[in-house]
């Protein structure tokens, strides 16, 4: 089981510090090498190596169960490494015989459940971490004006929206002046809606400090969305960590290629940057030899009406700016195309598919 550590403590791990300037780089790295990490034997993280440059937004997105909350806990403090080296601002925080205590760390931290004292004003729950520092009133009321929350600081939690709320666990995280932010799911406890606003204006915010951040997260959109690199966790590894554009367009594995986005996989004979598909010639970004299954994302995949077409409209969803066109095709597999703008095929009508000329990934068939 993991280690019961307070997780509040870890908001109060940078201690007083000089003010944090509004733009300009403010952020510390962050350095995992060969990380892993065991719950009663049994190892949950499997050698991660991770490196964040000073002032980066990284997302941890994988499914759940893959180690992502369990990495950034690590980095906080609130669980000890078996083995590797973990390193903050070029200081050795962890390995497997030294555990430097979350509040020497420098971090702040933001939770899922936001953790707010509910007995606490919103001022006093913002000042948690800050100790006795001789201008804690002047880092409440600068954290809380950041968050778009200036004198609120005498309300209680519980009159606050739930928007509220998780930028008040922001603002504690920041009063301290952290060198890395880690928000773990920051806005799963928030509806569509709010979600959205929210995550806008913290990364508004984050980008605008400049601080080092992690976050995790298991939706793609908002990893997608917020950070300027995207870790991809798998069963306690990262598979791959790149740029979202660079994730989406190049995923080094198929299951990557399938957890970050709708993705069609077409079975075809590759001859070099060609493979030889159900749905005619599709070019390849990489050479290759052999049996393979290309990757045709859906905004890549044409639906054209035909009578003599390889299969028949299942299903059509039009969202206004672009619809998707589930295609199901005669030996059973079910294609996805995305197009902006009207619909051109309706439900029952039978179809041919081919690639738009895009080069796609491929990969050897098992």
């Amino acid at each position: 089981m993991p280690n019961t550590v307070d997780p509040r403590v870890v908001d109060a791990a940078a201690g007083p510090g000089p003010a944090m300037p509004v733009g300009g780089s403010s952020g510390g790295r962050v350095l995992a090498t060969g990380v892993r990490t065991a719950f009663d034997g049994v190892e949950v993280l499997h050698g991660i190596d991770l490196d964040v440059s000073p002032g980066e937004v990284v997302a941890l997105l994988g499914p759940s169960g893959c180690g992502k909350t369990t990495l950034l806990r690590s980095i906080a403090g609130l669980e000890r490494i078996a083995g590797g080296e973990i390193t903050l601002d070029d200081r050795v925080v962890a390995t497997a015989g030294h555990h430097e205590r979350p509040e020497r760390r420098r971090v702040g931290m933001v939770f899922q459940d936001w953790a707010l004292f509910p007995h606490m004003s919103v001022g006093d729950n913002v000042a948690y971490g800050l100790g006795r520092a001789a201008d804690r009133e002047r880092r409440v009321a600068d954290a809380l004006e950041m968050v778009g929350l200036a004198g609120l600081h005498e309300r209680m939690p519980a009159t606050l929206s739930g928007g509220q709320q998780q930028r008040v666990a922001l603002a504690r995280a920041l009063a301290p002046q952290p060198s890395v932010l880690l928000l773990d799911e920051p806005f799963s406890n928030l509806d569509t809606g709010l979600r959205v606003q929210v995550r806008s204006e913290v990364h508004r915010l984050l980008t605008g400090l400049g601080i080092t951040a992690v976050f995790v997260t298991h939706d793609q959109e908002e990893a997608f969305v917020l950070g300027d690199r995207v870790a991809v966790m798998h069963d306690g590894h990262i598979e791959q960590f790149d740029a979202p554009a660079a994730i989406y367009e190049h995923p080094v594995s198929a299951w990557v290629a399938a957890f970050v986005g709708d993705a069609n996989f077409v079975p075809g004979t590759a001859t070099g940057t060609t493979a030889d598909t159900l749905i005619g010639a599709v070019p390849l970004s990489d050479a290759l030899t052999g049996a393979v299954d290309v990757l045709v994302r859906p905004e890549h995949l044409v639906v054209t009406a035909d009578d003599h077409g390889i299969g028949v409209v299942g299903n059509v969803e039009y969202f206004g700016h672009d619809h998707m066109v589930q295609v199901d095709l005669d030996d059973g597999r079910r294609l996805a195309s995305r197009a902006p703008g009207n619909p051109r095929v309706q439900r029952g009508q039978r179809v041919r598919l081919s690639c738009d000329g895009s080069a796609s990934p491929a990969f050897a068939a098992e």
